[in-house]
C-alpha cells in the first residue's frame, strides 16, 4: 500500500489484497466459467471508493464477490457510481442469484489495472467495455447473476461436504445455508473459506426472470446514501494527497486554437506560485508503449488536449488568481468564422433545407411523387448546443514519475483514463493505476478522458510531486462536449383522412445520426418516407449527452407529429394510435394509452391551460434498412400540462410520464431517473443555449447559463410517474436517457394549443410571444 492510498482514505486503511497463489476468478464466458491463476499485485488489486469499514481480505471465490467471515457481502462493479444508482443495481443484481441478506452486502469498484492484471476478465466485450456505461446491459446482467450463482453454489457445497448431506438438500437464503433435516445451519461467512476452494462440476444455470424473488419485487435504497449524506463518500474534488500541490487551468477560449504567447514573468513572484505549465496540441504524444493494445473506443485523437496553460501553486486559490492575471495571447484560428450565434443558426438551418446532397438513411416509396398531392404541412426546427453543467467540476490528481503513475479521478471511464495516461505519459498501462472516485455527475461528459489528459500533462511537467488540477465553473463551461447543434426542415401531404401519405425529413447536425427520424415506427403507417442527413459542424466540440441526438431528433418528429394531428384536426393521441396500429410492440401503445388514462388526457381545461403529448424510444435497435426492431430499448411517453396566465405567465402545473423498459428492476431507482429526466429534459429543451462570439463560448456559469431551479415558475409543480406501460418483456432495458426526450415536445404541443402559437426552435422560452 502507498502512503498516497493511505491518505485518499482519510485515515481508513486501503484493504489489501494478498499475492495468493491461486485463487478462482469466476467470470460468465460462453455460459461457463472462466477459471485463472490472479497475477494481480496489492496495488492492482486493491479498491479505493470510499466505503469505510468494507474489508476485501476475504475469501474470494469469484472476482466479482468476496464474502468476509463475519457474514459481509462485497460485490465489485466496474461501472461508476455518478447519481444514477448503478453500483446499487450491480448489487441487487448478484444478490438476486447469491441469495443473501441486502442489508449485509456493499459494492466496491474494481480498479482497471486489476482488470488487466487479470486478463481483462471485466471488460471483454463491448465499446465501452464493462468500465462505463450501464448496469442493466446484457453482458453486465449475465456476468453477474452467474457470478452470484455459482458463488451460491460453491456456499452449499462446501457445507454439504462439511455435514455430509446432498448438496441439493441444502437452502440458501438471507445469507444462511440449511439443512432442514438435519438442522444444520451456518452463515454464508463461516463456510466462505471452504467454499473458495471448492470446485464445481458443471456451474449452475442462473434462474428464468419469471422464477426472481429480489430483482423486479423489492425497491431498495442506494447503498451509497448513506456515504453521501454523511459526508464520508469521497468525490475527485476530495482527494488530498501528502506534498499535493494544486494546479488551474486555462484553454484556448476558441475550441482548436492554439497559444501565441504568456508572460510568465508579470506573476512569477506572486505568492504560493511555482510554475506555468503549457500544454501543447501539437505536441507528440508519448504514445502507447510495447504491445499495449487500448480498449475499443480509444482514440488518441478524441481524447486529445486543447491548447492550454495551467499555473501551479501550494493551494488553490493561489493558482486562480495567478493564472486571472497571467497574460495570455491566444490564436483563434478556423473558429474566428463563426462571428456570433446567429451566423451558426444560419448556416445550419440552409444545410438542414439543402436536401438534394444529403445521406439518405431511409427511404420507402415515391417520396417525390407523393409530396405534389394533399393538403402540405411544413415546419422547420432547430437546438441549439446544451452544456452537461456538473455538479462537481472538473477535477483529478496525478502523481507521475518516470516508470510509475498514480491518478485520483472522477471519471466515468477509469479504464479509458488508464489508457489516456499511458498515452500521454510512455508509462505502460501496468504500470498506470487510476483509482475512481465517486462522481459528482457525468452525463457523458467524462467519458473520454480529455480532463484526465489535461490532469496528467501538467502533473508530468513536475514528475515526482502530486499536483491536483481543478477547472473554474467558467473554464469547465466554456471547455464542455455539448449536446449536439441540429437542425430539421420536415414536409408532410395529409390525405383525405388527415393521416400522412408522405413525410420528407432533412436533417444537418454536428453527428451523423438520424436515430428517432428514420427508425420511427410511425413509418409502418406511412407509405412514402424519407430521412436525408447532413453533418455540419463549428469548431466546438461535442459529446455524449444524457441523451444526445435522442432529445433533438424526437424533439422535431414529436412536435411535427402533433402539428399533423392538430391540422387534421385529429386528437393528437388518437392520431398516434393510428399511426403504430400496425406496429408490432405493444408497449408503446400501451405506455401510450397508461399516460392518456393516468393525466386524464382530453379532460376540460380552464383557458390558457391545455396538455400536450410525446413519446419516443431510446437505445431502440434497427436494422440496416432502418426500420426499428421491436420490443427493443426504452419507450417513454409523457403529457405536460402548460398555464398561460392573462398577462403571459407561463408555468407547468402537472406532468405524467409513463414507460415500457420490458421490466422494471427497481422501482424507486426508475421513478428518480424519471423524475430526473423530467425536470433536466425541460431544462435543456426550454432555457438551456450555448452562445458563440468568435468561436469562443460566452456563457460560463449559471449567472448567464440558466437552468431549471427550484424557484423557476417553469420547474413542474407536480411529476407522476407510471409503470402501467410495462410489458414485462425479459429485456431489461435502462431509464436514465429515455425520459429526457419527450417532455420538450409536449410542452411545445401544450403551449400551442393554449396560445396558437407553435414553438420549433429551443430553447423554447425565447422565441415564446
Amino acid at each position: 500500500m502507498t502512503k498516497h492510498e493511505t491518505d485518499f482514505r482519510n485515515g481508513v486503511a486501503t484493504p489489501e489484497v494478498s499475492r495468493r497463489a491461486f485463487i478462482i476468478t469466476a467470470a460468465a464466458a460462453g455460459g461457463g466459467m472462466v477459471l485463472g491463476i490472479s497475477s494481480a499485485t496489492e496495488a492492482q488489486a486493491t479498491n479505493t471508493t470510499g466505503y469505510p469499514g468494507v474489508q476485501t481480505k476475504a475469501p474470494e471465490f469469484t472476482n466479482h464477490i468476496s464474502i468476509t467471515p463475519d457474514n459481509k457481502v462485497i460485490v465489485r462493479a466496474t461501472k461508476m457510481e455518478i447519481g444514477n444508482g448503478v453500483l446499487t443495481s450491480i448489487a441487487m443484481i448478484a444478490t438476486e442469484e447469491l441469495g443473501c441478506d441486502w442489508s449485509t452486502v456493499s459494492a466496491e469498484y474494481v480498479l482497471p489495472s486489476r482488470n488487466l492484471a487479470e486478463n481483462n476478465v471485466y471488460s471483454k466485450t463491448g465499446v465501452l467495455a464493462y468500465f462505463a456505461g450501464r448496469s442493466t446491459g446484457k453482458e453486465m446482467m449475465d456476468q453477474m447473476l452467474q457470478a452470484g450463482a455459482s458463488a451460491r453454489e460453491r456456499l452449499k457445497a462446501a457445507a454439504a461436504q462439511k455435514w455430509n448431506v446432498p448438496a441439493g438438500e441444502i437452502k440458501a437464503e438471507k445469507s444462511m445455508l440449511i439443512h432442514e433435516a438435519s438442522g444444520k445451519k451456518a452463515t454464508y461467512g463461516e463456510m466462505a473459506e471452504a467454499a473458495a476452494a471448492v470446485k464445481l462440476d458443471k456451474e449452475p444455470a442462473p434462474k428464468p426472470h419469471s422464477q426472481w424473488t429480489f430483482l423486479t419485487k423489492t425497491s431498495q435504497k442506494r447503498l451509497n446514501l448513506p456515504l453521501i449524506l454523511d459526508g464520508s463518500a469521497k468525490y475527485g474534488i476530495d482527494i488530498q494527497v501528502p506534498g499535493m500541490v494544486y494546479a488551474t487551468v486555462r484553454h484556448v477560449p476558441s475550441h482548436g486554437g492554439r497559444l501565441k504567447s504568456y508572460n510568465f514573468e508579470a506573476i512569477k513572484a506572486m505568492p504560493g506560485v511555482r510554475a506555468v505549465v503549457v500544454i501543447d496540441p501539437d505536441e507528440k504524444r508519448a504514445g502507447l508503449p510495447g504491445n499495449a493494445v487500448a480498449p475499443m473506443g480509444f482514440s488518441a485523437t478524441t481524447n486529445g488536449p486543447q491548447a492550454a496553460v495551467a499555473v501551479i501553486a501550494d493551494h488553490y486559490w493561489q493558482a486562480k488568481v495567478a493564472l486571472d492575471l497571467l497574460p495570455i495571447e491566444w490564436d483563434p484560428g478556423e473558429g474566428k468564422q463563426w462571428t456570433n450565434t446567429a451566423k451558426v443558426y444560419e448556416t445550419i438551418a440552409a444545410a438542414a433545407k439543402d436536401a438534394g446532397k444529403g445521406n439518405i438513411i431511409r427511404q420507402i416509396g415515391d417520396v417525390d411523387a407523393a409530396l405534389k398531392d394533399g393538403k402540405k404541412v411544413e415546419a422547420e426546427f432547430m437546438t441549439p448546443y446544451n452544456d452537461h453543467f456538473l455538479m462537481e467540476p472538473l477535477n483529478g490528481t496525478a502523481l507521475v514519475t518516470a516508470d510509475k503513475v498514480e491518478v485520483w479521478v472522477p471519471t466515468q471511464h477509469p479504464q479509458q483514463a488508464m489508457y489516456v495516461t499511458a498515452d500521454e505519459t510512455g508509462v505502460p498501462p501496468e504500470k498506470v493505476t487510476v483509482y475512481p472516485t465517486y462522481v459528482g455527475m457525468g452525463c457523458g461528459r467524462r467519458i473520454y478522458g480529455d480532463d484526465v489528459r489535461t490532469v496528467v500533462a501538467i502533473a508530468k511537467k513536475v514528475q515526482g510531486t502530486p499536483v491536483k488540477v481543478i477547472w473554474t465553473r467558467e473554464e469547465m463551461t466554456r471547455q464542455g462536449r455539448y449536446r449536439d447543434l441540429a437542425a430539421a426542415s420536415f414536409t408532410a401531404t395529409l390525405g383525405p383522412d388527415g393521416m400522412p401519405k408522405a413525410v420528407d425529413i432533412n436533417q444537418a447536425a454536428t453527428r451523423s445520426s438520424g436515430r428517432n427520424l428514420s427508425d420511427t415506427p410511425y413509418a409502418t403507417n406511412i407509405p412514402n418516407f424519407r430521412v436525408r442527413t447532413k453533418v455540419f459542424n463549428t469548431n466546438l466540440m461535442t459529446g455524449p449527452f444524457r441523451g444526445p441526438m435522442y432529445t433533438s431528433n424526437l424533439f422535431f418528429l414529436e412536435t411535427f407529429i402533433n402539428q399533423l394531428a392538430e391540422t387534421a384536426k385529429i386528437d393528437a393521441v388518437e392520431y398516434r394510435r393510428k399511426l403504430l396500429a400496425n406496429y408490432p410492440d405493444p408497449g408503446w401503445v400501451k405506455v401510450l394509452d397508461e399516460v392518456a388514462q393516468k393525466a386524464n388526457w382530453g379532460q376540460s381545461l380552464p383557458k390558457g391551460t391545455a396538455q400536450g403529448v410525446a413519446i419516443g424510444n431510446w437505445a431502440m435497435a434497427n436494422t440496416k434498412e432502418g426500420a426499428p426492431v421491436p420490443n427493443t430499448g426504452s419507450t417513454v411517453a409523457a403529457i405536460v400540462m402548460v398555464e398561460v396566465s392573462r398577462r403571459g405567465q407561463v408555468s407547468i402545473p402537472r406532468v405524467d410520464i409513463a414507460m415500457d423498459l420490458g421490466t422494471v428492476m427497481n422501482q424507486e431507482g426508475v421513478r428518480a431517473q424519471m423524475e430526473g429526466g423530467v425536470i433536466m429534459g425541460l431544462s435543456a429543451g426550454l432555457l438551456e443555449e450555448i452562445n458563440i462570439n468568435n468561436g469562443a463560448v460566452v456563457e460560463g456559469n449559471l449567472d448567464t447559463y440558466r437552468v431549471l431551479r427550484q424557484n423557476d415558475p417553469l420547474l413542474p409543480q407536480e411529476i407522476h410517474v407510471h409503470f402501467g406501460g410495462n410489458t414485462n418483456h425479459e429485456r431489461l432495458s435502462e431509464a436514465g436517457e429515455p425520459p429526457m426526450g419527450p417532455p420538450p415536445a409536449a410542452f411545445a404541443h401544450a403551449y400551442f394549443k393554449a396560445t396558437g402559437k407553435w414553438l420549433t426552435r429551443q430553447p423554447l422560452t425565447k422565441y415564446m410571444a
